[in-house]
């Protein structure tokens, strides 16, 4: 398996980068950590929010009631009264494009002075966001992209490739190499989503993963009740499935959740992306051996930073850019298709031996 590292792991402390173990998945040392500088300062060396400069940052998560959107906000949050501006927290009800594209309508015209969104769709949402950058608002997207178009730069939390790779190479471990797998994904809109599964289904194409069978993508909107129904019906439509991937943090709950339930434990595995705080008793009954994410709220903070720089101009989205992120230290804007993206850094593995460890941080 491909070395998996960390970075960044807690809101109030550094974690120094970890290599995950080789294909024996064994145990791996503990993070390290240390107090962060709250003592933010702009590119320039001066105090933060000096008076007569405070700015309005907002961001748009999918929708409420998502633990994982709640982090990324928190992260944003501080990272934007760091730099002694107003922080706007938004989400719709429903992971719907049509309910963001109202509240960047309302956002334009409370003149804000940038909009940082985790999209629900990465075209439907141009028009509204052409018109933000129109009237000089600085645009972003995090987590979920936007199209190039759409956006001056996209917050990337991990490596795309390694992370719908590694979730392939988990699974099949978990299996023994042959069976029945299913993927129990957020919305068939999500942009993150579909680029990782479509990295799950070019590693399955290695010739060393001939003897497993992916039988279906399930859309759980990355609503609760609806992916532990969907869990449900993979369980039902495949009796002989032997995985679930869900690269969801409410998908992967859901199905622990159900897995349990249904006293499934060994007989099928789970992997994905989850909280450790959801996901901790999963893990400690078994159901789950070992699932991967990054800090969702460094997502948020890192964020943050962006927007600030985007307005100050120390940045403009262009490859080269380069801005120091608070506590994450200097970031560097690189190229990402069509357009440009600031990376977080590598997803971790959360397994037994420490999951107890970070469920109280996230």
């Amino acid at each position: 398996m491909k070395k998996v590292l960390t970075a960044s792991l807690t809101v109030v402390m550094m974690v120094v980068l970890l290599a995950a173990c080789g294909g024996n998945n064994g145990a791996q040392s503990s993070p390290a950590k240390a107090p962060a500088d709250n003592g933010a300062k702009s590119d320039n060396g001066t105090a933060a929010g000096d008076a007569g400069s405070k700015k309005k940052y907002a961001i748009i998560f999918k929708n409420t009631g998502n633990p994982y959107g709640e982090k990324q906000m928190e992260g944003f949050k501080n990272a934007v009264e760091e730099l002694g501006h107003e922080a706007i927290l938004k989400a719709p009800d429903q992971p719907t494009a049509e309910a963001q594209i109202q509240m960047i309508e309302e956002l334009i015209s409370q003149k804000v002075d940038a909009i940082a969104i985790v999209a629900n769709d990465p075209d439907a949402l141009q028009p509204a966001l052409k018109k933000a950058m129109d009237q000089g608002i600085k645009v972003l997207s995090l987590d979920s992209a936007v199209n190039a178009k759409s956006r001056m730069v996209h917050v990337n939390q991990a490596d795309p490739e390694r992370i719908g790779r590694v979730q392939v190479q988990a699974i099949s471990e978990m299996i023994g190499g042959k069976g029945q797998i299913a993927v129990l994904s957020a919305t068939s809109q999500a942009t993150n989503q579909n680029t990782w599964i479509e990295w799950m289904k070019k590693e399955l194409e290695d010739p060393k993963y001939k003897d497993i069978e992916l039988v279906k993508v399930a859309y759980g909107d990355d609503l609760r009740d609806k992916s532990v129904s969907e869990a449900e019906a993979l369980l039902k439509s495949y009796p002989d499935l032997k995985g679930i991937i869900a690269p969801t943090t409410v998908g992967i709950a859901a199905a622990g959740k159900v897995l349990t339930d249904k006293g499934l434990k060994g007989k099928v595995q789970l992997t994905g992306l989850g909280l450790p705080s959801e996901m901790a008793e999963y893990i400690d009954n078994g159901v789950s051996q070992w699932m991967y994410l990054w800090n969702p709220i460094d997502v948020g903070y890192l964020s943050g930073y962006a927007a600030d720089a985007l307005v100050n101009g120390t940045i403009t989205g262009a490859v080269g850019d380069k801005f120091t992120a608070g506590r994450l230290g200097e970031k560097e804007v690189v190229q990402d298709g069509e357009g440009t993206q600031i990376m977080l850094g590598d997803p971790f593995k959360f397994d037994a031996a420490n999951i107890a460890e970070w469920k109280a941080v996230y």
